[in-house]
């Protein structure tokens, strides 16, 4: 069956579906996969939690819980629809941008704690060395993403312009 677009929705379904499965053997839950995919794969990029329960064949429940998650995690945001109290979850074209970004205060929060180890544990013991070189790893890291992400704001404006996400 042909959506407005001219879409095979088993097509997308297929896709939704397939596109949740790595994401949830990256490490993320199914449920918030799955509802990720549906909403990344919609022509507005906005669904209303009877729309996703509706396309994923879930409950309400679960779809708070994975919207709940997905906010958490920056991924998707949550708005009002214009004129009811009926929430709609947003995903946006730079939703990984954001989400790594949101990341590098996790990381500075890590590095706090392993200087804290460290120190704790002394530089020349070997539990110390180890915090010593997982700090390290961390400090390099959230150069290199600070770096990366530069590198991509202006390759995005290159490829999409200042278009909404």
């Amino acid at each position: 069956m042909a959506d407005a677009m001219g879409r095979d929705q088993e097509a997308v379904a297929k896709f939704v579906e397939s596109f949740a499965a790595q994401l949830v053997e990256a490490g993320m839950q199914r449920m918030s996969a799955r509802v990720f995919a549906a909403l990344l794969s919609s022509d507005e990029g906005v669904m209303t939690s009877s729309e996703l329960g509706e396309q994923l064949k879930i409950s309400p429940a679960a779809v708070s819980g994975a919207v709940r998650y997905l906010s958490q995690v920056h991924m998707v945001s949550r708005e009002r629809e214009p004129g009811s109290r009926r929430e709609r979850y947003r995903v946006r074209g730079d939703q990984w941008y954001e989400a790594l970004t949101n990341r590098e205060a996790i990381i500075r929060r890590w590095e706090d704690a392993l200087r804290e180890g460290v120190s704790s544990l002394g530089a020349d013991t070997p539990a110390g060395r180890r915090m010593a070189e997982t700090l390290a790893f961390f400090e390099f890291i959230e150069g290199e993403v600070a770096e990366m992400m530069e590198r991509w704001r202006t390759h995005r404006q290159k490829l999409f312009g200042d278009q909404d996400h």
